[in-house]
């Protein structure tokens, strides 16, 4: 009888070892794309240039062109979707998305509730005026009457902390257009977002007067491709994609066609101011 018990127990350990092996396959082989599967990108495509809509209301712009060469480059598929920006976290979190990239900088905040990847943008908060708006410093936005940023984007928490959360002085947009608009109207007195996404805006929209200003308040942040808490086996896929796009040129092609070098950007400016205002 103990032998029976012995060589049953025995057979119990070998099941088990055996489910155990075959539990560690799976883990290890789970980094891998999956052939089959197509990974729901969501973005909010109001950020030009990392992400906006075309003629034909599909997502474009560097973060698309980005995350096509690492879907290329890693063997995966893609589909992007727009949504509210205020949406994109929560959907990621629900599992209505798998990734998340626009232009989302890296906070210890988010990580609590989300997994990055290594980061792919270094950018600053900068402040868009009026051109011939002076501001120096914080002090200049605690004296606006009102200062305009997007709900949720970094702007919002860096303003807030000069201000404080609730400063009636803080008036928040759903988008970055919006905000601008609302700058442009004479709504706000200022505008505090994203240094490339404003750098683009000014570029683009010569007539409208506008200048932007760096303050030594606001620090260097990175942007970085937004996973599910946990998902440990998509943020090793997009991490291997992504040093493959950086190793192979890709990404300097790609960044070099929505982002000009500053010699590019000087005579972009002076061929610009010696063009009749119409041809502008």
């Amino acid at each position: 009888m103990n032998m029976k018990k012995w060589i049953a127990a025995a057979l119990a350990c070998s099941a088990l070892a055996l489910s155990a092996c075959g539990g560690q396959s799976k883990d290890a082989s789970s980094s891998a794309p999956k052939a089959d599967k197509v990974y729901r990108v969501a973005a909010n495509a109001e950020f030009a240039p990392f992400e906006s809509l075309d003629s034909a209301s599909n997502v474009e712009g560097f973060d698309v062109d980005l995350m096509n060469a690492m879907a290329k480059a890693g063997g995966f598929k893609v589909e992007f979707k727009h949504q509210p920006w205020d949406s994109l976290f929560p959907a990621l979190k629900n599992g209505d998305t798998d990734i998340v990239i626009s232009g989302v900088t890296i906070t210890d905040e988010r990580k609590q509730s989300m997994d990055f990847t290594d980061p792919y943008f270094e950018i600053t908060q900068v402040v868009l005026v009026p051109k011939g708006k002076k501001v120096a410093s914080s002090d200049d936005l605690k004296n606006m009457a009102k200062v305009g940023v997007v709900t949720g984007q970094t702007g919002d928490f860096s303003v807030s902390k000069l201000l404080g959360n609730d400063n009636p002085k803080i008036a928040r947009f759903e988008s970055v257009p919006l905000v601008i608009k609302e700058l442009e109207n004479g709504g706000v007195d200022a505008v505090v977002s994203d240094s490339a996404v404003i750098a683009n805006y000014v570029k683009n929209n010569p007539t409208k007067s506008m200048d932007f200003i760096t303050l030594p308040d606001f620090t260097i942040e990175n942007y970085g491709i937004a996973a599910r808490k946990g998902d440990e086996a998509t943020v090793k896929m997009l991490n291997e994609a992504l040093k493959k796009v950086r190793d192979s040129g890709e990404y300097d092609k790609i960044h070099a066609k929505y982002f000009a070098k500053e010699g590019d950007k000087a005579a972009a400016a002076s061929q610009a101011a010696s063009q009749p205002e119409a041809a502008k």
